[in-house]
Parts: C-alpha cells; sequence; structure tokens
C-alpha cells in the first residue's frame, strides 16, 4: 500500500462510482437502485459517500449518525447501516461554518475556508480507513460523489470525487439531469474540464429524469458519445411517486408552493404546517405524513399558514437559537400561540420551552427566551447523544420507535406530562418530551416517529376526531412503499441502462 496522498486502499471489493454533472441530478438514488440491483444479483454489496453535506441524517444501530441517503442506500442493499459509509458528514450550521461528524461522533465545527486546508489532511485518513473495513466486507462497493467532480477550483482538497475514484480504483459512470436543461453540454462539460487522469476513470455516461419519446434524444446521443469518446450506458425515466428519503435542503424548496391557508376549510384533508427554519434538519421526518391522502402537509414561513394549520411543526434544528431568533421576527411565535395545535421535535421541543442556556458556546452562547408554551429548559451540552430508541407514547399506548440526535439536555418541571415513556437497552425506563394539560401542544426528541404506520394513523385519527372531521377513508403504508419503490428504482436501471457494461458482468 502506498503511504502518500495519493495512496490506494488495501481490498477485496470491486468498486463502482456514480459521479454527477452537478448537485441534485439523482446520484443518491441511482447508487439506491444499483445496490439493491447487485444485491438481487447474491452479490454482497455496501454503499459509501467520503463526505456528505445534508441536515438529514440518520442514527446507525450501534448510536453512530450517517447521512440520510447512506441509510437508505443500504436498506436497497438489505445490509445494516453502519458509519463506516459515510465516514465525513458535514451538517451547515451558519452560512461559512458547518458542524463536522466523523466516522459516526462528532468532531467538531470548521468553517469553510479552513476545512480545504488543514482539515482535508485530518479526514482523509479516516476516509481510507472506513473504505478499507467495507472494502474487506463486501463484495462491490458502490460509491457516491458529491456535487460535481469538475468544481476545479475544489480538485486539490478533494476527499469524495476522483481522490476517492482513484483510491478505490473505481470504475465510474457520470450522471446527468436532462430535467433541468442543457444535459449534453454538461456532461461534455465535465469531461472536458476534468485532467486526463480523472477523465480516464469515467467509463460512460447515464441522462436521468428524461420524460417524452426516446427517439428524439438519440442524434444528441449519438453525437455526444463521439465527442466524449464514451458510451451512453442509457436513459432512465424521471419517476413520480417514490416514497424514499431526499437527501438535502434541495427538494425541500420546491415543496414551498401554494397559496395561503385561509381560515376557512376547503376540504377534509388534515393540514399540517411545518415551520422552514433556515437551519431545519431532518425534514424526511415528515415525509411519511406527506404521503398520507388524507394529509396536506407544507413548508413554510407564513404566520397565517400556521395560525391556520390544524398541526404546526416545530421541526429539528441544526442551529436551535438562530432559528428561534428568526422564528421570532417573523411573528410566527404568535402564530403558534393561535394554531389549534403544536408539535416540537427535537430543536423544535427544546425552543417550545423556557429558556435555552448555551454556557459552552455550542450555537450562539448565553441565554435565550424560549416561547414558554411547554414546561422544560434545556442547556445545550458539547456532548452529543445520538441513540436508536423504543417506547410508548403514553396518550395513546401505542408503541412508537425513533432515534434521538441532539446536544441539548432538557430539565422537566416536576410533575410534567410527558409524551413518550423510552426503553433504553439495559436501563431503566425514562420519560421524554412533554405535553400541555389539554393536549393541544407537545414535544420531543424522538425523530422518525411518524414512520411507524401504526403510530402515524392512530395519531391523526385523534387529530381528525378534535376536529370533528370523519375517519379517513384511505392510508399509507411507509414500509410497503418504500420496498415497492426501491424495487422500481432498481427494475428501472436493469431495464434502462446496460447494466451487464457498466459492472462488467459476464453475458
Amino acid at each position: 500500500m502506498k503511504t502518500d496522498g495519493t495512496r490506494s486502499v488495501a481490498r477485496r471489493a470491486k468498486a463502482f462510482m456514480v459521479l454527477g454533472t452537478g448537485s441534485d441530478v439523482g446520484k443518491s438514488l441511482v447508487v439506491a437502485a444499483l445496490c439493491r440491483y447487485l444485491a438481487r444479483l447474491g452479490i454482497a454489496v455496501a454503499p459509501f459517500k467520503a463526505q456528505n453535506m445534508s441536515l438529514n441524517s440518520a442514527v446507525t444501530p450501534d448510536g453512530k449518525e450517517i447521512g440520510r441517503a447512506q441509510a437508505l442506500q443500504a436498506e436497497a442493499a438489505g445490509i445494516a447501516p453502519s458509519a463506516d459509509m459515510n465516514p465525513v458528514l458535514l451538517k451547515p450550521s451558519s452560512i461559512e461554518g458547518a458542524q463536522v461528524v466523523l466516522q459516526g461522533e462528532r468532531f467538531g465545527t470548521v468553517r469553510a475556508s479552513d476545512y480545504r486546508g488543514r482539515n482535508r489532511e485530518r479526514f482523509w485518513p479516516a476516509v481510507l480507513e472506513s473504505y478499507e473495513r467495507l472494502a474487506e466486507r463486501y463484495d462491490a462497493i458502490v460509491l457516491e460523489g458529491a456535487g460535481s467532480p469538475a468544481e476545479i477550483n475544489l480538485r486539490e482538497g478533494d476527499i469524495v470525487n476522483m481522490a476517492m475514484a482513484h483510491a478505490a480504483d473505481a470504475r465510474c459512470m457520470l450522471v446527468g439531469d436532462i430535467d433541468r436543461g442543457g444535459v449534453f453540454a454538461s456532461i461534455f462539460g465535465t469531461l472536458a474540464l476534468l485532467d486526463e487522469r480523472d477523465r480516464a476513470r469515467i467509463v460512460g455516461f447515464t441522462i436521468n429524469k428524461f420524460r417524452g419519446d426516446r427517439s428524439l434524444l438519440e442524434p444528441g446521443i449519438v453525437e455526444i458519445e463521439r465527442r466524449c469518446e464514451r458510451p451512453c450506458f442509457g436513459v432512465l425515466p424521471y419517476l413520480t411517486d417514490l416514497q424514499l428519503d431526499e437527501e438535502d435542503s434541495l427538494p425541500l424548496e420546491r415543496r414551498r408552493l401554494g397559496a395561503p391557508w385561509g381560515a376557512r376549510r376547503e376540504d377534509e384533508r388534515v393540514r399540517i404546517a411545518v415551520i422552514a427554519f433556515p437551519y431545519l434538519s431532518n425534514f424526511t421526518d415528515f415525509e411519511s405524513l406527506a404521503a398520507e391522502p388524507s394529509v396536506e402537509l407544507r413548508y413554510t414561513a407564513r404566520p397565517d399558514d400556521v395560525a391556520n394549520a390544524d398541526l404546526a411543526i416545530l421541526p429539528g434544528s441544526k442551529n436551535t437559537i438562530a432559528d428561534l431568533q428568526w422564528l421570532r421576527e417573523r411573528d410566527l411565535d404568535g402564530a403558534l400561540r393561535r394554531a389549534r395545535s403544536t408539535l416540537g421535535i427535537c430543536g423544535g421541543m427544546q425552543m417550545l420551552g423556557r429558556r435555552i442556556d448555551d454556557p459552552h458556546g455550542v450555537e450562539a452562547g448565553g441565554t435565550h427566551l424560549g416561547l414558554a408554551l411547554l414546561p422544560l429548559s434545556t442547556t445545550m451540552m458539547q456532548k452529543k447523544k445520538t441513540e436508536r430508541v423504543s417506547g410508548t407514547h403514553l396518550e395513546s399506548g401505542l408503541a412508537i420507535r425513533g432515534y434521538e440526535i441532539h446536544v441539548g439536555e432538557t430539565r422537566y418541571d416536576e410533575g410534567r406530562l410527558a409524551f413518550a415513556e423510552i426503553r433504553d437497552e439495559g436501563a431503566v425506563a425514562r420519560l421524554d418530551g412533554a405535553r400541555s394539560e389539554d393536549g393541544r401542544i407537545a414535544g420531543t426528541y424522538l425523530h422518525g416517529v411518524f414512520d411507524d404506520d401504526r403510530f402515524r394513523h392512530e395519531y391523526l385519527r385523534r387529530l381528525r376526531d378534535s376536529l370533528g372531521l370523519s375517519a379517513s377513508a384511505r392510508w399509507s403504508f411507509v414500509a410497503r412503499d418504500r420496498e415497492r419503490s426501491l424495487d422500481r428504482l432498481a427494475d428501472s436501471v436493469a431495464s434502462e441502462l446496460d447494466l451487464a457494461a457498466f459492472f462488467q458482468l459476464p453475458t
């Protein structure tokens, strides 16, 4: 094994990599599809993304934190997620800074200007170490790049695109998004900006998110294959209604549409308003709610939407104090007091309490008054808690499960009504969260609690009863729909792409 900065890794796994012409071209879902495809062939496969920037994260069975997309890809591969699948996770906490999660544990906060220099030297060895462990356990690794490999201003400090492709000796597929336009120029331009060594890694390209008549593309494909001197592996259709997690906030921007809600109910759907904080984290908590036919869910910063919602949700936040201030500046605190019911999750629950103390300067430092809607106070701590948990929702008596990711330590007033009873493995049961006596306001530390079909359906049934609405006639079933979506993805890549050529499978 080489010992310089370009060393390759000791491996037995074959490596394949999905690169993109830019962000949000569909790399994460293509990787998930390829993992499911290989797993169907009986190949032991694992996903890997050296560095991920996302506010959506998941907790592994051993309590480590990774990007949500890698957890989904592991699910597609039929294996448990591990921190080695995403050794560096960057979670933006300010305009210029991000919290670093290194091999599943909180490392600290770095500025973007500093990250390219000495921090690359810190994290690259950990990236290779994580990859080596995966390569020793699996027959194939499907790697995911980040953004575009042609960001020439970032190439020197790269640890996630071409540097990782060389280290893993990966065959690379370049994915372009035709839905945003200019796909041929983006494919050709990406290859043109790479140096000869990097360009040689890319063995072909795929066009993603196509709608329409495939024959109209053929002249362009023939010409771009000639110019790039590489084959087109195929054209993937734009798949709608996939019930799968999305990686970052880019898709979230497309969900804030819709006319403001008025006070009058226009149909029988339950209105759920998720406050769209600047540092909103884990918006995947609400994908299962949004999938329910009886729910109209929107991410909003409009006070009228919040005030006229049947349920207003304060989601998790990567910078709770800054988002609390942002909320007040927009009179959303007043709107919350007028909402029919309110739920705070993680940082959102902390905001609903009386105060937030930050003695260690984890976020802004100092003491900050909360909304005083729940009997609790929080102190920001330097150590982050990441844990999968299960227990009982006390109001309904139903079993619940989810995960905790937070740095706050919350103190509750004596005699408070708890949201849930949590049963930690090998420990005495503990109480989580709080709720008001009239049941209108509640808070919990549990992310992912609505992913359980039985609990979600009962929660919505109770909400509909409180609004005088009849029972819903149709329900969504998350686990079933996720499996069907993953199978649709795998079926699509199997039928539309020349995977025998990409994977060099025997024919």
